[in-house]
């Protein structure tokens, strides 16, 4: 019996017997990411950084010199993970501002959300220059859509590989790991409680979504389905879709057409709404 069918079965009975003990043990899984190292692949950029602490103790790292493009990593992720972007972010005349979320890197807590990654770029914004761009990646794609509604304010923004909605992640979480219903709804409920919001509410398509965007997602991405990203470009006016045949939920970060359609929209090149690609 591996280790994730133990667990399923756990969770089925005990789930039954005390879904609220089985539900906040699950919720303390869920929201307590592993810090793992960078692959070497991603060192040498590792080592031209630029360490800044923002406040609140917010770690980031920096590079390059001119208008700031804001970048954030997804669940368990690291800045280095946007190496191929930062390098032609950083060649082309931006700096680069890549935040280590929240129970990330150096940056302090022991848990990690969506709303706390969206207040974590509200914060760095707040001390940056004006933004040129934010980007996000997966859970970070989801916090920057969150962001900008809470107020966040920059020129262009990307989301790569980020779900629509917290609801489906929750209940896919909730399903692998084999927690039946009246566990699930407790789950949920804890979650609720712990991020200050209704998960219902964080659903891009009750979001105001206004300056242009790149909406990017791997067509085999395996964690997060391409459907999201169809969903996110139904509900965000002014944005263009770029649906990419393989890259999976992390390659795509270095895909060559991902990093030629980011510096497009930063150019302000042909990027018209409504816009599929």
């Amino acid at each position: 019996m591996n280790t994730l069918t133990w667990i399923r079965s756990v969770n089925g009975t005990l789930g039954r017997l005390a879904p609220e003990h089985v539900a906040g043990k699950m919720r303390r899984a869920f929201m307590t990411p592993r810090n793992l190292p960078a692959r070497e692949w991603e060192l040498p950029l590792l080592a031209r950084a630029e360490r800044i602490t923002l406040r609140f103790g917010l770690s980031a790292l920096r590079w390059g010199k001119g208008p700031t493009v804001l970048l954030m990593h997804g669940w368990e992720g690291r800045p280095t993970q946007f190496a191929h972007l930062i390098d032609t972010l950083v060649q082309s005349g931006y700096t680069a501002v890549s935040l280590e979320g929240p129970a990330h890197g150096h940056s302090p807590g022991h848990q990690a959300n969506v709303v706390l990654f969206a207040r974590a770029l509200l914060e760095a914004a707040a001390e940056l220059p004006p933004l040129k761009a934010v980007i996000g990646h997966s859970m970070g794609g989801a916090s920057v859509m969150l962001a900008l509604q809470w107020g966040l304010r920059a020129e262009r923004a990307v989301s790569i590989a980020a779900p629509a909605q917290l609801m489906g992640v929750l209940r896919s979480f909730a399903h692998r790991l084999g927690m039946p219903a009246r566990a699930r709804a407790a789950f949920i409920r804890q979650i609720e409680r712990d991020v200050g919001i209704q998960v219902s509410r964080l659903n891009v398509s009750s979001y105001q979504l206004e300056i242009p965007a790149l909406i990017a997602h791997a067509e085999d991405d395996s964690l997060v389905p391409s459907s999201e990203a169809r969903a996110i470009h139904d509900a965000w006016f002014d944005s263009r879709l770029m649906l990419l045949p393989e890259g999976g939920h992390q390659r795509v970060l270095s895909d060559p057409r991902l990093i030629e359609g980011v510096m497009a929209l930063l150019a302000r090149h042909d990027v018209p709404a409504r816009q599929s690609a």
